[in-house]
């Protein structure tokens, strides 16, 4: 799969993902690929009681493992680092950030593509 093939799912599958965490879950999006220097978090949402980092990994199948075990220890200790910038930027108490992971597969279900979505909490 091309580069462009894999951001145009990557965009799916954290659309996928935002749909999910609003209107399923009833959470509030605060903020969607926040940047800084260090990197990229996908989602940051607030579910009615603290705010929550949501990494999403997207993928065409499970051949290499699955989403959520791509969330390698270094790529934990990034996600940590992020979050802690994020709270500090908009004065949220680090430690009340929870960190959790959304592993979205291609799935196909008749005629038209969709995705098994699994939501992991509390991850690191």
């Amino acid at each position: 799969m091309g580069s462009g093939n894999r951001q145009a799912l990557g965009r799916r599958g954290e659309e996928t993902a935002a749909r999910y965490l609003s209107d399923r879950l009833g959470w509030t999006i605060v903020d969607r690929n926040w940047r800084c220097r260090e990197g990229e978090l996908d989602i940051v949402a607030y579910d009615g009681s603290r705010h929550v980092v949501c990494e999403v990994k997207t993928r065409t199948g499970t051949a290499f493992g699955t989403p959520a075990e791509a969330i390698t220890p270094a790529k934990a200790a990034r996600l940590r680092r992020l979050a802690g910038r994020w709270a500090a930027q908009y004065g949220v108490p680090a430690a009340t950030v929870r960190i959790d992971v959304i592993g979205l597969v291609v799935a196909a279900r008749g005629e038209r593509t969709g995705f098994d979505l699994e939501h992991l909490r509390g991850v690191c």
